[in-house]
């Protein structure tokens, strides 16, 4: 299935629609999906960013919003036999909307604040936490809206952040510093006088400027004489590693909000667009972060709200919980699954009626020969291995074993994904190691391959370990041959290690790691 997104990113308008289409284009692929971008404006940082998550760029040549643009839009789409076509900007005006429906094609539109005077879009996203279905009183009748921050938009990097917990230090040490990616005002000079002003000599603050800022060096020149300490770093790929690591964060109101909130970290907003404004009230409303102003704020009343955020430990523990509770990070694949149909999965701890149809999966043609042991299963043979997994004792009788739980430690976790009708749709299973770390295997329903469903099923999985186990590290060992299932790890944040034969393990095996978050933790 294809998806074409039509978004810009430029100095004067930011990056932060592009980020966010990137978010839903990545949980697209992960789904199975190829997906294409189509820019007017594009910085060259975003460009190469798009081309490193394997999304292709097509230009569009007319002004953005306009009928040209519209038709050029609705060419390329038609090209690459488009299932869905997804618009982020406030130039995209009703007609725009009106333009892809009457052409065929299935349209998500990406909003913010109801800039449209009409809404034609089979779907309407605003992620925001403000966003109410009285902005939207003039659409079709078919449109759906999906509001509010159960549909943020978060990027990969994100996956597996939803269980963290974080430690509120009583001591801040680290603070975080994002204005924007291309922060055409230069805002990140004025947060840097604020750090100077309000001189919190134990705190080592890390500055984080998009590709597009044009302020790099002077930027660094001015952290360097603040009498702080502050270091400026450019276009980080993964943002999640310094969120966790900060105390503290002074970010503009965009989409990093969002981001803010997953990862528990308290923070200062700076409302710096005007489309801003309503987030960062509603935020500091609902107890999730503190707004101090508009693009207008001064660096003395940034420094004084700083300090008392860092001054304060209740303040920042009572932030930070707030923020996790409005936001879990599966934004992304619960609009994939609405665009693609697809169920919604969930996942349940295996139980003693689920041993015949785990049975039935791992004997699958395509799951045997997946395996490095090929072989059928008997069925005695599984109900030993499925009773000592679950820590179960079996009675025997004339008709069939008959399991009970009995008192000791379990070894592994075994997880039934299913959907909202709690049809069993495939099974994720963790097994300790001797070195105490942990061991994956994953399959899925026949009916239910092809999908992208895989590597939905290894995220949650990963999710429900790191609850309940905390700072996990898993092991993933996959044929080399069996290119999909190395995909599917990758695409939940398995890092690829290396080929090797593996003691036990008749094929050479790709060994791919879920490294954890334990040296990200104060």
């Amino acid at each position: 299935m294809n998806l074409l997104l039509r978004a810009d990113a430029s100095i004067t308008i930011g990056t932060g629609h592009v980020m966010r289409c990137l978010a839903l284009a990545q949980a697209w692929q992960d789904a199975g999906g190829r997906a294409a971008f189509a820019m007017a404006e594009a910085t060259p940082a975003i460009q190469a960013r798009l081309s490193a998550e394997s999304c292709e760029v097509v230009s569009i040549s007319h002004a953005a919003g306009m009928t040209e643009d519209a038709g050029q839009t609705i060419a390329l789409a038609g090209e690459r036999e488009s299932d869905w076509i997804v618009v982020d900007g406030y130039q995209f005006t009703a007609d725009y909307q009106r333009a892809l429906k009457a052409a065929g094609f299935k349209v998500l539109f990406l909003d913010d604040y109801g800039h449209a005077q009409h809404y034609f879009a089979d779907l309407v996203l605003n992620q925001n936490a403000s966003a109410s279905a009285d902005s939207y009183l003039h659409k079709e009748a078919q449109s759906r809206l999906l509001l509010g921050p159960k549909y943020c938009l978060l990027r990969r990097e994100f996956a597996g952040w939803g269980r963290w917990q974080r430690d509120v230090s009583a001591v801040c040490h680290r603070g975080l510093v994002m204005m924007g990616g291309s922060d055409p005002e230069n805002l990140t000079a004025r947060v840097i006088e604020a750090l100077a002003l309000a001189r919190l000599d134990g705190l080592e603050t890390t500055v984080v400027i998009g590709g597009s800022n044009p302020h790099f060096v002077m930027l660094q020149e001015l952290a360097a004489k603040s009498g702080q300490k502050i270091r400026v770093q450019s276009d980080i790929l993964n943002m999640a590693e310094p969120m966790a690591e900060a105390d503290v964060a002074i970010s503009a109101a965009g989409s990093t909000c969002w981001e803010l909130c997953l990862m528990g970290l308290p923070a200062l907003l700076v409302d710096v667009a005007d489309n801003q404004t309503e987030v960062a009230r509603e935020l500091d409303r609902r107890g999730c972060a503190i707004r101090v102003g508009d693009r207008s704020v001064s660096a003395q009343t940034i420094a004084d709200q700083l300090k008392r955020l860092v001054g304060s430990h209740e303040l920042r523990q009572s932030l930070s919980q707030h923020s996790r509770e409005l936001v879990d990070g599966n934004g992304a694949v619960r609009v994939v699954s609405v665009l693609r149909g697809n169920e919604v999965l969930r996942l349940r701890r295996a139980r003693v009626d689920d041993m015949h149809l785990l049975w039935e999966w791992a004997n699958d043609p395509d799951v045997r020969a997946a395996s490095f042991s090929s072989a059928r299963i008997p069925w005695e043979t599984h109900v030993a291995w499925f009773t000592e997994k679950l820590g179960l004792d079996v009675k025997v009788t004339p008709e069939k074993p008959r399991p009970e739980e009995k008192p000791g430690r379990k070894r592994s976790l075994i997880l039934i994904a299913e959907n909202e009708n709690a049809t069993p749709l495939g099974q994720i299973r963790f097994d300790v190691r001797q070195d105490g770390e942990w061991e994956v295997d994953v399959s899925v329903d026949q009916s239910m391959r092809r999908r992208g469903m895989a590597s939905q099923i290894i995220r949650l999985g990963v999710q429900t370990l790191v609850k309940e186990g905390g700072n996990v590290r898993v092991h993933a060992f996959v044929k080399a041959e069996n290119v999909a299932s190395v995909k599917a790890f990758e695409r939940a944040s398995f890092m690829r290690m290396r080929t090797d034969s593996e003691t036990g393990r008749s094929r050479d095996a790709v060994h791919l790691i879920y490294p954890g978050h334990s040296q990200l933790g104060h």
